[in-house]
């Protein structure tokens, strides 16, 4: 059983992806990381010696991880909550996490981070499906704190060479459609990002992003939704925020509720 102190691998894998996670803060050593250099989904990578630092500057609950949640990982965490930081300790650590086979993100796959401790992103200007989606999955799985740029589709490539921005969903770069499968798909096979929910969901996007109607019931939906919120908004960062919901809505639906339905009247005694 764990502590107060500490979060098992299980209850952190049900709350990961939903838009109130915790700080996820991973303080494995050099050494510990160099021997498996893949990442929580989420977490930022903090050296434990400069927690005067940067702890200071953590803002909301904390989850904290070494190799195995010993003195690493709790001295972290009871630092952060010595100077009124909630701090918790994921219970055995990234060696627990690994072996419940949970989702793990390949560190060579993420881009470079900026001054601020943020990946950026471009892509185009007017998102509707991909450009949504694709944001939202960095969001909640690789970077919470990422920075995107909408640009006109011309200056993408400029901005990105100009802004050490990371281009997606346009032609020519790493991050776009590959064959019949589009961005928010690629995006989940390189990041490693293969659970059931998630690839359910991006048959889903794929569909809507595709003209591909087929693939799911729920694509004319999705489609519908983000089409309306194209038209709700001017501002593309306003659009975004909106479709985050939307799509925090579809993963928790993936996840959680398939097998519900509902049904008018209800069903009477006798």
């Amino acid at each position: 059983m764990p502590s107060y102190l500490e979060i098992t691998p299980d209850k952190l894998n049900r709350i990961l992806g939903t838009p109130n996670l915790p700080i996820i803060i991973d303080v494995r050593n050099d050494e510990d990381f160099g021997s498996d250099p893949r990442l929580v989904p989420s977490s930022i990578r903090r050296d434990f010696r400069r927690v005067a630092e940067w702890g200071p500057h953590i803002s909301g609950p904390a989850i904290v991880f070494c190799q195995k949640g010993q003195k690493l990982g709790h001295g972290v965490a009871a630092y952060l909550r010595a100077i009124g930081k909630e701090a918790e300790v994921l219970e055995g650590g990234f060696e627990a996490w690994r072996d419940s086979h949970e989702l793990l993100v390949p560190h060579d796959r993420l881009p470079a981070r900026d001054a601020h401790g943020r990946t950026v992103w471009v892509t185009r200007a007017r998102p509707k499906i991909d450009r949504i989606a694709c944001p939202w999955l960095i969001r909640r799985f690789i970077d919470p704190s990422a920075l995107f740029l909408f640009v006109p589709a011309t200056e993408v490539a400029l901005v990105a060479d100009r802004f050490n921005a990371t281009p997606f969903d346009i032609e020519d770069v790493f991050w776009s459609h590959r064959g019949e499968l589009c961005t928010f798909n690629v995006m989940i096979e390189e990041f490693c990002l293969t659970s059931e929910p998630l690839l359910h969901l991006a048959m889903i996007v794929r569909g809507a992003d595709t003209a591909r109607p087929d693939l799911a019931p729920e694509v004319a939906g999705l489609l519908a939704a983000s089409l309306g919120l194209s038209r709700m908004f001017n501002d593309d960062l306003e659009q975004l925020e909106a479709g985050l919901t939307l799509y925090d809505a579809f993963y928790r639906w993936c996840r959680d509720a398939t097998g519900e339905s509902h049904n008018w009247p209800n069903p009477r005694k006798g």
